[in-house]
């Protein structure tokens, strides 16, 4: 079982802001709704991943492109938009019914510790992560495949850090 350096946050309208302000826009969107950064501010100039989680179950808003997804939710927040009340498309929706939270992880395979990882993804985005530690990204990849993104990836990924804490 290989285990990979993992960073996660649960999302709100800060953590998005916050991405938006030190990360800029994503490098690629998803149909599945996932959102994906690349840096080279790692531990030793080392790759970073950056992945915005879709909820688990999670479905386009209506009449919007996943290309078009990340600029709207960032538009409405910084407009001051109720995190609770967005209007994505044509159709209300909140905030936590699009996005679960937030992983960083080295992009390239490079072999992090978990403190080191910590610290520069802290330093990247301003704002500590809520969990940090070892996860086994192919058993939760084949689970949320398995399960057809029924299940979160956030909700496994806090599940196997607290069990490994």
């Amino acid at each position: 079982m290989s285990r990979t350096a993992t960073c996660v946050w649960r999302v709100d309208a800060a953590l998005v802001l916050a991405l938006d302000e030190h990360l800029g826009p994503p490098v690629d969107s998803y149909l599945n709704g996932s959102q994906t950064w690349l840096t080279d501010d790692g531990p030793g100039g080392v790759g970073l991943e950056w992945r915005l989680h879709p909820v688990a179950g999670y479905r386009l808003p209506r009449d919007l492109s996943h290309y078009d997804l990340w600029e709207q939710v960032v538009g409405a927040l910084s407009a001051g938009a109720d995190p609770d009340a967005l209007t994505l498309g044509s159709e209300p929706r909140t905030l936590r019914s699009v996005w679960d939270g937030l992983e960083c992880y080295a992009a390239y395979g490079d072999d992090l510790e978990p403190a080191p990882l910590a610290q520069a993804a802290t330093a990247a985005l301003e704002r500590a992560p809520d969990a940090v530690g070892l996860v086994d990204h192919e058993q939760i990849g084949q689970a949320w495949e398995n399960a057809r993104g029924a299940t979160s990836i956030v909700e496994m990924l806090f599940a196997e850090l607290k069990s490994t804490a």
